[in-house]
């Protein structure tokens, strides 16, 4: 069997039922797009196609060289240049637009034509499509592996694989930037920092200037900057993290960071002292913090609603399939 082809191939349909076939073959992948948003907004996860301007924009490139036609995993493929918009991380269509095209692709599969290769562009070890956008979406519903490609390799200096977001692309960016401006690997070299939302990074640098401006005025001198950051560390972040840890926080919230709880512990003190009017303890805003925005009865919420509309999906595809003619 060609590594092209999946092991639930039926063979090729009559000419006069490719048409049915063909619309049904698109409604049923337009609607598992549909339904793979809706859990993409219950579960705060991407569904997104990564788009290719938007990494270039982010991430250092060094330059691109021809790697001529290859077998491509598809699986790897999860970007394009110009239709991100018009199909999700897996290629399904969530565009009726895309409808004619799609099925003129999928009547070309059902009759075993052979089309021409697709044009990708490779980073890291993942893809994004130049040309071809309907052609993957196709191949990937009828659960082929593979798919012949023209590719352009494109070198970076950040790591890139199959899975990562464009949201992850851009914190590895700001993480390296942040461990370049602070020097906290050098000072602290057992650290590590990670965040889970973009832009945050920026705050830890304002908590480490905001720091080096008080010792400084305690000194009446100016602290050098390597100095505040591993005073910032030991004497305003690890505090903070040990009543986190004291107080199995991390435990409410489910693929966060203790970085991410020493901002938002904070941010959450802040606005407790405003409303009391008073000086509010780390202690306390820790306890009032995970009592009010704990995510565990949450996250058990969307895995109800998940196991519903894959009973839902799979009565739905059973039901478009009894329509079509034999």
């Amino acid at each position: 069997m060609s590594p092209h082809h999946s092991s639930n191939s039926t063979g090729p349909v009559r000419p006069g039922d490719l048409n049915a076939a063909a619309r049904v073959d698109f409604d049923l992948a337009h609607f598992k797009a549909f339904w793979r948003d809706v859990l993409g907004f219950l579960t705060q996860s991407s569904n997104e196609l990564l788009p290719y301007d938007e990494v270039r924009k982010h991430l250092p490139w060094r330059g691109q060289h021809h790697l001529g036609l290859q077998q491509v995993p598809i699986a790897s493929i999860v970007g394009s240049v110009s239709r991100y918009q018009d199909f999700d991380r897996a290629f399904l269509p969530r565009q009726t637009y895309t409808r004619r095209r799609w099925e003129s692709v999928d009547q070309a599969h059902l009759q075993d034509i052979e089309l021409p290769p697709v044009e990708l562009y490779k980073v890291g070890s993942i893809y994004f499509v130049k040309d071809g956008n309907h052609r993957v979406s196709v191949a990937r519903e009828k659960g082929q592996l593979y798919i012949d490609a023209v590719v352009v390799e494109v070198d970076v200096a950040v790591p890139m694989e199959p899975g990562i977001r464009l949201d992850e692309l851009i914190l590895r960016q700001e993480r390296a930037d942040f461990y370049a401006a602070t020097g906290l690997q050098t000072v602290r070299p057992e650290v590590r920092l990670e965040l889970t939302l973009t832009g945050q990074y920026e705050k830890l640098l304002d908590h480490i200037a905001v720091h080096r401006w008080y010792l400084g005025i305690g000194r009446r001198a100016e602290v050098p900057y390597p100095e505040a950051v591993a005073s910032w560390y030991d004497r305003v972040y690890l505090p903070l993290v040990d009543i986190i840890r004291r107080r199995n926080v991390l435990r409410e919230f489910p693929r966060r960071t203790e970085a991410d709880l020493y901002l938002w512990i904070l941010e959450h003190r802040w606005f407790l002292g405003e409303a009391y009017a008073d000086e509010v303890s780390l202690e306390h805003a820790a306890e009032h913090f995970m009592r009010e925005y704990s995510q565990r009865r949450a996250r058990r919420l969307v895995k109800w609603v998940q196991g519903a509309l894959r009973n839902l999906g799979g009565y739905w595809y059973g039901r478009r399939r009894r329509r079509l003619p034999n």
